[in-house]
């Protein structure tokens, strides 16, 4: 479920439970983004077990950060992507178990979601 490169990259860079803040200036949907990286148990149990990530895995998305800023909108890679696509937000007040409009429901965050290290709040 979880992609090779996806597991090197945060390995690699010892991104698990890490924070990373990105500003409204440089989030490519101008909200600002509060992330923490996901483990691999947490992806699964995201996707799986919890919308939205129940109803857009079909579509490649994979949940691979929360939300600490209070809004509760998970952020996803999409394996259809493959290394270094963006890094999305998916509104989960705009996907239950009828699907979602992607129109509506995703946006992108920043367009090679590599460009994430840049913000580290753990410095």
């Amino acid at each position: 479920m979880i992609p090779e490169y996806w597991k090197e990259f945060i390995s690699k860079n010892d991104m698990i439970g890490k924070d990373f803040e990105i500003p409204e200036t440089n989030d490519l949907s101008e909200l600002g983004a509060d992330i923490k990286i996901l483990n691999e148990k947490d992806i699964i149990d995201e996707a799986t077990n919890f919308y939205p990530g129940l109803a857009v895995s079909k579509d490649g998305y994979l949940p691979v950060g929360s939300c600490l800023a209070g809004n509760g909108d998970p952020y996803f890679i999409n394996t259809n992507d493959g290394p270094a696509g963006p890094l999305y937000r998916i509104y989960h007040d705009s996907v239950d178990e009828d699907g979602y409009d992607k129109d509506d429901a995703v946006e992108i965050v920043l367009k090679n979601y590599e460009d994430i290290l840049t913000y580290s709040s753990n410095s």
